[in-house]
């Protein structure tokens, strides 16, 4: 049978089906090849008609990295929420990017070459002796990370920007009469007539046990959930590569030892990581560990009883952690806590008194007109009496007649007549530009609101979570 096969393969009809079956070989690598390339480059997100590739980000991030100092660049590298915060800014600024030029595209605004030469030579960075320098241009371009080609479309994109958006830099006008109400609303003031029923002024006697009982129902102390965790930590230098590198290969062998049945005392023991068996804690009462992050917490009390997390990286290495047992949260024993409740029960009694005392001069005042006790007071919105009493002052109308719940007692408030505020020149101008800027900020608002529905966001997932994924579950 071979012999008939080195036969056949020096016949011409052999020779074509090889050549053949070889260029498929070849195709298919080829094609996986060009496949590949193109899955790298696909868009990250589209915006628009306009593409976001992984190239273009990671180009951005590269720059936006030499533009920040050495401290802020390690802590990008080290710290998973100021990495998020960073990775995320970079998206947001080339999205408003890919807004602003396909509304330039559509809008029909060129920036033609010779103007970008001109801004160019016009820039003093790059002028010697007020001079454009081809040198001074080349080694800044250089330091910065920019090739020609790209700064020259980066200026290109910011003269579009200044043309679409031109116009929202243009103060909004606010006529003196709108400025004059809020004027007069801000810094006008009340006359308001007002007494305090303050709970401590009523005595009663100690509760009976039934009455305690009662009250518990109605206002039971809940004891929140609390977990027991455990966790391995492989030290290792997260700034340094080859420490990060030998600490992850480390991590992921621990990792097989726990999934392949052992514990995690006896995972870490196999190499030589550190074991931490923590006592049971609240979300909001950790116990004092470095590990113990705000987003590791919040990972902790997301997680199931008796599973482990993925290798977790922190400040200090990578971990896992492990949730041992799940205490939920629960109403604690009456007789537990049975000597704290008789002075929640007594100031509820003396509320009840209190209220009773308020609704009568209230109704004393409405028939009569008259307030025992009162105090007379001319209050601003910002001063002059409690916050309640001006909250209140200022969301009724004149001759309102009413009861006012605070924290320790009740008021029985009476609102006067409005008083009109002095005209203070600097106070009307101060506030009128303070209008203007937000009226400013609500076009500017709504403008983008514009942008983002003529050109919507779509984002490709798989290439995201290519990306960005495992950043985003570490923390």
């Amino acid at each position: 049978m071979l012999e008939y096969l080195r036969d056949m393969s020096n016949k011409p009809i052999a020779k074509v089906l090889i050549g053949i079956l070889m260029f498929s070989f070849v195709g298919w690598g080829v094609a996986e090849w060009v496949l590949n390339n193109a899955n790298r480059e696909s868009a990250l997100l589209r915006v628009g008609d306009i593409k976001i590739t992984p190239g273009q980000f990671s180009n951005e991030k590269t720059r936006e990295l030499e533009r920040l100092s050495k401290p802020q660049q390690k802590q990008i590298y080290t710290d998973p929420a100021a990495s998020s915060a960073f990775l995320n800014k970079v998206m947001g600024d080339l999205t408003n990017s890919a807004l602003i030029q396909n509304r330039a595209n559509d809008l029909k605004f060129i920036v033609t070459d010779r103007r970008i030469a001109r801004e160019i030579r016009n820039f003093p960075e790059f002028q010697d002796r007020g001079t454009f320098s081809p040198m001074k241009f080349d080694r800044i371009l250089n330091n910065s990370g920019f090739s020609e080609e790209q700064f020259a479309e980066y200026l290109r994109s910011q003269i579009l920007r200044g043309m679409v958006l031109g116009s929202m830099s243009v103060p909004v006008k606010v006529p003196d009469f709108e400025v004059k109400a809020v004027y007069n609303t801000r810094y006008g003031q009340r006359q308001i007539d007002y007494t305090a029923v303050n709970f401590g002024d009523f005595k009663v006697a100690n509760p009976t046990d039934s009455q305690l009982r009662e009250f518990y129902k109605q206002n039971p102390k809940m004891i929140p959930e609390s977990r027991v965790v455990s966790y391995v930590l492989v030290s290792a230098q997260m700034d340094k590569p080859d420490s990060y590198d030998a600490g992850y290969t480390r991590a992921q062998k621990m990792e097989d030892s726990i999934i392949s049945g052992d514990s995690m005392s006896v995972a870490a023991k196999k190499v030589n990581a550190k074991y931490i068996l923590l006592p049971a804690f609240q979300k909001n009462k950790r116990p004092v560990d470095q590990l113990l992050t705000d987003q590791v917490v919040a990972k902790i009390f997301a997680m199931e009883q008796g599973l482990e997390s993925e290798i977790m990286e922190t400040k200090q290495g990578f971990a896992i952690i492990r949730v041992e047992k799940i205490n939920k949260e629960a109403a604690a024993n009456f007789d537990s806590v049975k000597s704290n409740l008789i002075a929640g029960w007594k100031t509820e009694e003396q509320k009840k008194q209190a209220y009773l005392h308020a609704n009568q001069l209230l109704i004393n005042l409405n028939k009569d007109k008259s307030l025992a006790g009162k105090k007379s007071v001319t209050v601003s919105r910002a001063n002059g009496a409690p916050v309640e009493l001006l909250v209140s002052a200022f969301s009724n109308g004149e001759g309102k007649n009413l009861i006012v719940p605070g924290k320790n007692s009740f008021w029985v408030l009476h609102v006067g007549k409005s008083i009109a505020p002095k005209m203070d020149n600097a106070k009307f101008a101060a506030l009128k530009k303070e209008l203007q800027g937000m009226k400013s900020r609500s076009v500017m608002s709504d403008y983008n609101s514009f942008l983002i529905r003529e050109y919507p966001v779509k984002l490709n997932q798989k290439a995201f979570d290519k990306y960005f994924g495992n950043k985003q579950q570490q923390q």
